[in-house]
């Protein structure tokens, strides 16, 4: 066995028995105790968008809720979704949803407890689960390893495997052997320099950016498969029962879990909305506002615009696409898919969304990492060369092997939520105290403002 293969087992250990234990009764558990905060307040969390940060340069609850979309919206909800498609069926689709309506309770109890225990940084501030570990639980070790993790995963395992996608999907326009050497060069060296402009820019910038970029790309991307859907009326319907009826035939499920369309529905859906992972909060916990909840709230929705929206819109379009080739996976079934109903047209469409979706996840997995290596140290000599082995993390990522990198993803993001999802359990007591508090004073008339000694905190700085 080679070792792409023993960590191909060892995600079907991870996936196919504990973690998706732990996602679902998790999510179940924290959706019963909110009272599924995650519907009832939606509309809450929607007008929340619109509240501005206390101070010009800080981050608004608007861009936190973009630089965690930014991340969560990726190439995952292209060739991810195909993926998922093409391996466990178009049943997994449907537990893919599922998965992000109750891992909502989750996102909200994670970031929450991200704003509670943040720190400020300068005008700005951070936090995350290494924080929350740190100061709710006093175990900074634990708080180490899940830095250490995140980094790894985001910085260099996802960074790298956006990186791949845009120059698997760039090579479409390959017509010899040596554009297709130099094409994934080309890709690598032109995502190394913007995310290098981007990232020597700091947060504020990130913020900005994804704030205007996220918006565009994800409603285009939506119009186009809107249109792409309704043209193909008849055959998303015919489509649709078969989706239903793979997700729910247990026998078959039963028969062949580790390749059902549940765990493929569940891996590709965490990798795509990472609800219960640890990595949206440490975006939640740079929002400027005045109660924690209300960042809870609206990180919520991310989870609902990544996997309800983006993964949707993806999984309409190929199952009304009649695939010749059955081999046929990854971004070339979904140009395949799109080209069909929009000619040459569609595929270039793709391969812009390709692009724009990666660049947007590159510099939102890069504020994450940020956050949790200078939860590690603060020293600015190792920041630099953090920065610079992103950049080429990013460069050789366009250039490398599909399946070993989006093992190593899979691994690494597994163990994440592993951590995560055992410390919030422990913690979600206090998310829930804070959200009674937050509903108390809206009941009273008041626009909440959060006080820890109140609901009896403590080891909070920002509050």
């Amino acid at each position: 066995m080679n070792l792409n293969e023993y960590i191909a087992s060892l995600n079907d250990m991870l996936y196919g028995y504990i973690l998706i234990i732990l996602l679902v009764a998790a999510g179940v558990w924290f959706t019963i105790r909110s009272r599924c905060v995650q519907i009832r307040l939606l509309p809450e969390g929607i007008r929340l968008l619109s509240e501005k940060g206390k101070s010009k340069n800080s981050t608004s609850s608007f861009q936190a809720l973009m630089i965690s979309t930014a991340s969560r919206v990726g190439t995952g909800n292209i060739a991810g979704v195909a993926t998922a498609i093409a391996t466990g069926g178009p049943g997994s689709i449907v537990w893919m949803w599922l998965l992000a309506i109750i891992g909502g309770a989750s996102a909200f109890v994670e970031s929450t407890l991200a704003q509670i225990y943040k720190v400020k940084d300068g005008e700005q501030f951070r936090g995350g689960p290494a924080y929350y570990i740190q100061k709710a639980l006093g175990m900074r070790k634990l708080g180490i390893i899940f830095a250490v993790l995140l980094i790894l995963c985001f910085a260099f395992g996802f960074n790298a495997l956006q990186a791949y996608n845009v120059s698997s999907a760039v090579n479409y326009y390959a017509n010899d052997i040596l554009s297709a050497i130099v094409f994934p060069i080309m890709v690598g060296l032109v995502l190394a320099v913007l995310t290098g402009w981007v990232i020597f820019g700091g947060i504020h910038r990130i913020g900005i950016i994804t704030s205007y970029l996220v918006p565009l790309m994800a409603l285009l991307y939506i119009l186009v498969g809107l249109y792409i859907s309704f043209m193909n009326f008849d055959r998303l319907f015919i489509a649709l029962q078969e989706v239903f009826r793979q997700a729910f035939d247990f026998q078959a499920i039963a028969g062949g879990f580790a390749g059902s369309c549940v765990m493929y529905g569940m891996k590709r859906g965490l990798f795509s909305n990472e609800a219960g992972m640890g990595s949206a909060p440490n975006a939640g916990a740079t929002a400027d506002v005045t109660h924690p909840a209300k960042q809870g709230m609206v990180q919520t929705l991310s989870v609902f615009i990544d996997t309800l929206l983006i993964c949707t819109t993806t999984a309409f379009m190929l199952l009304v696409y009649e695939k010749a080739d059955p081999s046929l996976s990854g971004m070339p079934y979904v140009q395949m898919a799109v080209s069909s109903e929009l000619g040459e047209w569609g595929i270039h469409f793709i391969t812009i969304s390709i692009f724009l979706f990666a660049f947007s996840s590159l510099i939102g997995n890069y504020s994450y990492a940020e956050s949790n290596l200078k939860f590690i140290s603060e020293n600015k000599k190792l920041l630099m060369v953090f920065r610079i082995a992103v950049i080429l993390s990013v460069y050789f990522g366009a250039q490398a092997d599909f399946d070993f990198i989006w093992n190593i993803a899979d691994l690494l993001m597994g163990l994440m939520a592993l951590v995560n999802i055992v410390v919030i359990l422990f913690l979600h007591p206090i998310a829930l105290r804070v959200l009674r508090d937050y509903e108390k004073q809206k009941k009273e008339g008041k626009d909440p403002v959060f006080e820890a000694k109140n609901c009896g905190i403590d080891h909070t700085d920002c509050w």
